[in-house]
């Protein structure tokens, strides 16, 4: 394995990190008012943590980073196919007893 340098602010090039450090700088920096090169470290940690733990990405099933690399993923779909499989068979049961009491 080699590091390979590459030309800061083309895109094209190191696409995934500028979109990281244009989303830490807008998600966490901008937004917040720190006082000190601390606060601001602090605030990035914990925005990570957030980031990896937490929050879901779209691009990867509206799971969090942590949970794709755990292996988890087949267990959190299979989680999904159940909860929306019992949500149909409510509305189901919700639309016959309608129509029963409308008959």
């Amino acid at each position: 394995m080699t590091q390979v340098k590459t030309s800061p602010y083309y895109t094209q090039s190191n696409g995934k990190i500028e979109r990281y450090h244009r989303t830490i700088k807008g998600d966490c920096i901008r937004a917040k008012s720190m006082t000190s090169v601390d606060d601001a470290r602090q605030e990035v940690i914990q925005y990570v943590h957030h980031y990896n733990t937490i929050r879901l990405h779209s691009a990867i099933g509206y799971m969090t980073p942590h949970k794709k690399l755990s292996g988890k993923e087949k267990e959190l779909f299979a989680q999904r196919d159940e909860k929306l499989e019992a949500a149909r068979e409510r509305r189901r049961l919700r639309r016959a007893e309608a129509i029963q009491n409308v008959a």
